[in-house]
């Protein structure tokens, strides 16, 4: 229930602060006074839209702030919700902690419900009847479990087209899959090939000036008169004629001789090196076709020799499915056929179910307007089942095989026709309150808020009324703002709304009556601003019978 409300800067509110009482509570006061405002304030705190044009003239921002007090794991909670309003947006914030307005509005939506006479567009919506079928029914888990086949059989036809698509292009996609795969393996690439050839063309491309160059080495090393290999030979048989004269020479000879070794084998590697670049001219031109193969496959199939095998290993899988497309079709056809009995026997139930439960939800509803002054009126909530058609996937729904919709016959005689289009605003606004009787067990919100729910009702239909709604208090808190003293007198708390003037400016407020005052404002309601004993003695009375007071 809500336990506390603090408005501030709200259109002609300055600062109203208001602690509410469980039960049955009015709000009353004189048209324009600024009852709207309070519910206004309600609603944005909940998390509806608000517009910059409710901030009070002079402030910079309007502020609403309500206190919640709901039952936990733990015992009793309090829930705080807060929502600030300027010229550049807004805040909302739970709890102290700044959060998007939708989460105020998911918090709001098990906490309170406001009904106003703008709010019939439930009453004129078929999702809406069909959803409070279900809710009375008890069968929200059965549509659930409807739904989620019905998102099953479709998935799978979405599946089955897409693999009949591709079916459809399977021999042309196919041929294209053969050739590629074909032209890549035929090219037998492998890694580290691009820069082998690279090197061979490198050779190839200057053998003339190689073999000059190994030639001359080679002369030098090994071949000619004064070569290295000759000098060394030489200067060997030098220092051996010196080693008897000191034992240095012979160790330097020693040296020489790895230094020996070393130019033979560098004689060695330019004679394998001559033999290996004699390859023809016609090698050359081979390494250059090869290259430009590489070059072409890159721009092609990918930026490297990898990238083209790993773009192979891709076209043999898809070839691979290709290939396997009719069984999978088959196996989809299967599956869609086990979705499709599935979801047809969870909606046959939840139909049943439903058809069941309209039966007697129209002979409550029925029951419900009667006591509130529709004595001759009669309900029906028509259940019309659409079957479904396993050839057609799409008629599998998430709502199940129904459409529902409320019917009503105001007079005798009249055969029942769709309440959206024939009803006027007062009987909306007291099917709305029955569909909230027949509902209190199952309504979540613990708190519900009726604006002028008395449009177009007086007498003993008001009296109605005001009993339905204190019934409906013994389970939720209940608050009205009403015009007539009738509703006013049954109920066990009352708040008077007032607006008054001062230097230009206005400014509404809000008390709660004492016993006393309640005979004064009923007695207003009933004579309006001439009051009379009569009317006070009327009210006194009122007040007694219906409130005890």
């Amino acid at each position: 229930m809500i336990k506390y409300l603090r408005l501030r800067n709200l259109a002609t509110i300055e600062d109203v602060r208001i602690d509410w009482a469980g039960g049955f509570s009015v709000l009353t006061g004189e048209t324009g006074a600024g009852k709207s405002i309070i519910i206004d304030g309600i609603r944005l705190v909940c998390g509806e839209k608000g517009s910059a044009d409710l901030v009070r003239a002079g402030a910079d921002e309007a502020s609403v702030e309500a206190i919640f007090a709901t039952s936990g794991g733990a015992g009793n909670e309090e829930i705080i919700l807060q929502r600030l309003l300027s010229g550049s947006g807004g805040k909302a914030y739970q709890d102290g902690l700044l959060v998007p307005l939708k989460k105020l509005k998911e918090t709001a939506s098990g906490l309170i419900d406001v009904y106003g006479q703008n709010d019939h567009v439930f009453l004129l919506q078929l999702e809406s009847h069909l959803a409070y079928l279900d809710q009375h029914a008890g069968t929200i888990p059965l549509r659930e479990e409807t739904a989620r086949a019905a998102q099953d059989v479709r998935r799978l036809a979405r599946l089955r087209e897409e693999w009949k698509s591709k079916e459809r292009e399977r021999s042309q996609r196919l041929d294209f899959l053969e050739f590629q795969i074909a032209e890549i393996e035929k090219a037998g690439l492998r890694p580290g090939e691009e820069d082998e050839l690279r090197e061979k063309r490198l050779l190839l491309r200057n053998a003339g000036k190689i073999r000059g160059l190994v030639d001359e080495s080679y002369e030098l090393a090994y071949g000619g008169e004064l070569s290295l290999s000759a000098l060394l030979g030489r200067l060997q048989g030098r220092l051996e004629e010196l080693g008897p004269f000191h034992p240095s020479f012979r160790e330097m000879k020693d040296a020489l001789s790895s230094f020996g070794i070393t130019v033979r084998e560098l004689s060695d590697l330019l004679i394998r090196f001559r033999e290996h670049g004699g390859e023809s001219p016609e090698r050359l031109e081979e390494i250059e076709e090869r290259l430009s193969l590489i070059e072409r496959f890159k721009r092609k199939y990918g930026a490297e020799i990898g990238d083209i095998q790993g773009y192979l290993d891709r076209l043999k899988a898809e070839r691979e499915d290709f290939l396997k497309i009719k069984d999978r079709l088959v196996r989809a056809d299967e599956d869609i056929a086990r979705a499709a009995a599935v979801y047809a026997a969870a909606a046959e139930q939840l139909s049943k179910t439903r058809r069941a439960a309209a039966k007697e939800l129209g002979a409550l509803i029925e029951k419900e307007i009667a006591l509130l002054g529709m004595k001759k009126a009669r309900f029906e909530v028509r259940v019309d089942v659409q079957p479904f058609r396993p050839d057609d996937p799409e008629s599998a729904r998430d709502t199940g095989l129904d459409t529902v919709e409320f019917l009503i016959s105001p007079n005798p005689g009249e055969p029942p026709k769709p309440l959206r289009k024939i009803a006027s605003g007062g009987e909306l606004s007291r099917i709305m309150l029955a569909l909230k009787s027949v509902a209190q067990g199952r309504d979540e919100a613990s708190t519900l808020i009726f604006d002028e729910i008395d449009a177009g009702i007086g007498g003993k239909t008001a009296e109605f009324v005001a009993r339905k709604l204190r019934s409906l208090a013994s389970r939720h808190q209940v608050l009205c703002i009403t015009h007539l003293p009738q509703i006013a007198s049954f109920a066990a708390h009352h708040y008077a709304i007032s607006k008054r003037t001062e230097k230009d400016r206005t400014f509404t407020t809000i008390r709660r009556l004492s016993p006393d005052q309640r005979v004064e404002e009923l007695a207003r309601l009933m004579s309006g601003s001439l009051v009379t004993e009569t009317a006070l003695a009327n009210a006194r009375d009122m007040l007694k019978h219906n409130a005890g007071l």
